[in-house]
């Protein structure tokens, strides 16, 4: 959840895979807002599937990118477990290796879908997108 440190907001965001690579291009192409009328974001990062599952169930996040094409354990059988175990699971955004591949991020229960190679305009399109329905939904309840 958007979290106030002193008079500005901030949005978790978890980008997921084993790639360090593709982290970093995440990152880039959402920079430290994904829109300027979003919150600043304060990224982490996991590369291992307990690690994902840890940080997930620790709560506070407002958006999580998961690597479809991560090894061994791939973003989009992760994203199905999350959204399986977790109550009031952040939304999704699952990075596919194809376009071809949005049914199955849709079967992932993935809230958005981006395939590779990364479009830095519609990683930061999907991320905003996603980040504002998350905060107006905290507003809400």
């Amino acid at each position: 959840m958007a979290t106030t440190t002193g008079p500005e907001r901030t949005s978790q965001v978890l980008v997921y895979s084993d790639d360090v690579d593709t982290r970093a291009a995440v990152r880039l192409a959402v920079g430290r807002r994904a829109a300027r009328d979003l919150p600043v974001i304060t990224w982490f990062e996991c590369a291992t599937h307990d690690a994902l599952v840890e940080r997930a169930d620790r709560g506070g996040l407002d958006l999580l990118i998961l690597d479809g094409e991560a090894a061994p354990s791939g973003g989009m059988g992760l994203c199905r477990q999350l959204k399986n175990e977790i109550y009031e699971c952040p939304p999704v955004l699952v990075l596919t290796g194809r376009p071809q591949d949005a049914w199955l991020a849709a079967w992932s229960l993935a809230d958005a879908a981006v395939p590779h190679p990364l479009d830095p305009v519609a990683v930061a399109a999907a991320c905003a997108h996603l980040l504002r329905g998350r905060l107006a939904a905290t507003a809400i309840g």
